[in-house]
């Protein structure tokens, strides 16, 4: 075997209920390992003096099983797998694309949630519809920036999409029409708060919807406390969980998520998971709150370890009900292991910027939905093009091998450096990651890697 200088700065080893796993960061590789490889890799990581595999070689094990073991270890070093070096440079970026169009199709909205990052749906500005005109020359920007790529995507969002729900029927119209007539396949996307749901709405939102999200928080009285109506009187979980639950019954095996928001009132998050498949729900998103710090309900460096522990609860119901026939998806703990993205992809993350945009009511283009209404993050129109190429360059440029902080980091090609706009917003840079969301992201992995070990040794 050829002498490897081994890379340890992002080797990330953790035991969780009796299953050793160790990550090694470079690679992307996840290795659930026996007590005495997990040893092996834990006396390389502990000892300064090991740098590579011949010193590996040449150390004393106690016992027979454990230098079986450092031959298995070194075996996974030089296959590229642990220990694996980190890339000099990044590799050169590909020709990007826009891919996928958030369609802010109502600067409006008919709820008061508290917490509302668009405040309360019109994002700074006016309240305001998108008109089938705009939405239409969507469509073609998208058909042109898009070129080669057969395969388009648009998400209908607000403020609350249902409230311009015509606008949203014309525009699939519209794009089905244009597919015909250029050889793209659009797929659509919907995020709702469920109060304008009717039964014709769902029924055409199974027909043309590849994704529907549906905005829940989870037990009532943690919604309610949040998710208001106009008047602030009557609740909204009592309006929403029906059509919700009718919905789930019509859409069969198509995609959707309940998606909900904790935020300091309701660390014990998983217990509105829990309760959101109680309700018959089985594909669960919950989110940390993005918000200004300050704010009441913000989260803080204060709330992180019990975060942290409600994660862990999380993944122990989730194997629980898994066992019992009453399993779930959670979003977070959805990591593909074995036919995981390219690297480029890995690097770059969602693509805001340059392969992902969102569009105002009005027809502008910012870098995702999050930036809607903010002047100095205007990068075109849907008429114009992309104009501001240098903010749209900055944003592709912002991949996780730009990060320093992060190149030292086991989690970087999973992550890919966290949301620009938490980091921005946050941190104050996009090179910059917010490191509270990092910390939350570290362990939602670690509980990802853990259901996945265990189902390995099942």
């Amino acid at each position: 075997m050829r002498e490897l200088v081994l890379d340890k700065q992002c080797v990330h080893c953790f035991t969780y209920d009796g299953e050793h796993i160790v990550v090694d960061g470079n690679s992307g590789a996840v290795h659930l390992l026996d007590e005495p490889a997990y040893q092996v890799v834990q006396r390389i990581l502990a000892e300064p003096d090991i740098q590579a595999t011949e010193q590996v070689q040449a150390l004393v094990w106690d016992e027979p099983e454990q230098a079986e073991a450092a031959e298995e270890i070194l075996e996974l070093a030089a296959q590229g797998l642990l220990f694996s070096p980190d890339l000099a440079a990044a590799p050169p970026l590909p020709e990007t694309v826009v891919k996928a169009l958030c369609l802010n199709v109502a600067h409006d909205c008919n709820m008061r949630c508290t917490y509302c990052f668009a405040e309360t749906g019109h994002f700074g500005g006016r309240r305001e519809l998108m008109s089938l005109e705009t939405a239409r020359q969507a469509v073609e920007f998208l058909i042109a920036a898009s070129k080669h790529r057969r395969h388009c995507e648009i998400d209908f969002f607000g403020g609350e999409p249902l409230l311009n729900w015509e606008v949203v029927k014309e525009t699939v119209a519209y794009a089905r029409e244009r597919e015909k007539e250029t050889g793209k396949e659009f797929r659509f996307t919907i995020t709702t708060n469920g109060i304008g749901l009717t039964r014709e709405i769902m029924d055409f939102i199974n027909d043309n919807m590849y994704n529907v999200v549906l905005s829940i928080d989870g037990r009532k009285e943690v919604n309610d406390r949040m998710r208001r109506t106009v008047s602030g009187k009557g609740s909204t979980y009592d309006l929403i969980v029906p059509k919700y639950q009718e919905m789930r019954r019509l859409r069969g095996d198509k995609s959707y998520y309940v998606r909900g928001t904790f935020t300091a009132y309701n660390l014990d998050f998983a217990a509105d998971v829990a309760h959101l498949n109680d309700l018959g729900f089985d594909q669960i998103s919950v989110e940390p709150v993005v918000t200004q710090a300050g704010e009441p309900y913000a989260l803080s460096e204060e709330h992180l370890s019990k975060i942290l522990a409600e994660y862990e609860q999380l993944a122990q119901l989730y194997l629980e009900r898994r066992e019992r026939g009453r399993g779930f998806n959670f979003f977070h703990f959805n990591v593909e292991l074995k036919k995981g993205p390219c690297l480029y992809k890995r690097l770059s993350g969602c693509g805001a910027g340059f392969e992902y945009l969102a569009v105002s009511p009005a027809g502008d283009l910012y870098p995702c939905h999050q930036f809607v209404g903010q002047d100095e993050f205007k990068v075109g129109t849907v008429w114009d093009g992309l104009i501001n190429s240098q903010l749209s360059a900055s944003f592709k440029e912002s991949h996780v091998l730009s990060k320093q902080v992060c190149r030292g980091c086991w989690a970087k090609y999973y992550c890919s450096g966290g949301c620009h706009a938490n980091n921005l917003f946050h941190a104050g840079s996009f090179t910059e990651p917010y490191q509270l969301t990092c910390a939350m992201e570290k362990k939602r992995l670690e509980c990802a890697f853990f259901i996945q070990a265990r189902a390995a040794s099942d």
